[in-house]
């Protein structure tokens, strides 16, 4: 206590007191933390499985749809990031159950264990946006050539007419630039200058006469196909990319975790 004046003193706190009061607002403010990290991988545990039932829906279309069109992709590593999504799927539904495990038992070794496995799964989608990335810019170049050299061997009754058939129908084109590629197939001049009943447009009466341009889908097939399997793959990396980031924050949680374990007793959860 300091006097200045009979009518006013100042109260001058002790220096262990102040130590005190420091350490308690310390202590507070890493045991909030503590709970946030553990709160944040209980969540990240229990949402793995919804993140594998997402993964495993995506990589599983992006097959599906290459799969129906694969005689016109002729790369076939552009299905690298599906495959790479669908093996993390799995591995997924392993790692809730150790993620819950790690954090409520609070286990270090599982902790590490979590941690090692976020880390790997972190890597393979950071992997599979790469590649998806990188084969994303591959694949106008590939259409082109593979679909002109599938459309040239159409013959009404071969896989690739049913390949061809399957993709003007689904996709309402007609040719590979636009439906005047028929012109210079073989099975154009061999049909009375006709084209295929799946470049016809729906509920009508065409009969496939090139003349009848407006009973046809005039569009070419290329421009569609592109577009579609574009779409798909920017999908597909969207999907990765936000839960390779949920991992980042996982990592951050447990980094937290084992720092301050290391210093006091892992307390328990919400204690």
């Amino acid at each position: 206590m300091t006097r200045l004046a009979p009518w006013f003193t100042v109260k001058v706190a002790e220096p262990h007191a102040l130590l005190r009061d420091s350490r308690t607002f310390s202590a507070a403010a890493m045991d909030c933390g503590i709970i946030t990290s553990k709160t944040v991988l209980l969540i990240l545990s229990l949402i793995f499985w919804a993140a594998g039932a997402a993964l495993s829906y995506v990589g599983a279309y992006v097959i599906s749809s290459y799969k129906n069109f694969d005689n016109f992709v002729g790369d076939k590593y552009v299905l690298i990031p599906a495959a790479i999504i669908i093996g993390v799927a799995v591995l997924m539904f392993i790692i809730g159950i150790v993620g819950c495990c790690a954090t409520l038992w609070e286990s270090k070794v599982c902790l590490s264990f979590f941690m090692l496995i976020i880390l790997l799964i972190f890597a393979a989608e950071v992997t599979a946006f790469v590649f998806g990335v990188t084969y994303r810019s591959k694949i106008k170049g590939d259409l082109e050539k593979s679909m002109t050299e599938v459309f040239q061997k159409y013959d009404g009754k071969n896989a690739e007419t049913r390949a061809v058939d399957f993709l003007q129908s689904q996709l309402q084109c007609c040719g590979v630039k636009n439906y005047t590629d028929w012109t210079s197939i073989p099975w154009f001049s061999s049909h009375n200058r006709t084209v295929p009943h799946s470049c016809c447009k729906a509920n009508t009466t065409c009969t496939g006469q090139f003349d009848q341009s407006e009973l046809l889908n005039v569009q070419g097939c290329e421009a569609k196909l592109e577009q579609l399997l574009q779409s798909v793959l920017s999908y597909a990396m969207l999907v990765v990319l936000g839960f390779a980031i949920i991992k980042f924050f996982g990592m951050l949680s447990i980094c937290v975790i084992t720092c301050r374990s290391g210093r006091r007793d892992y307390q328990p959860l919400y204690a």
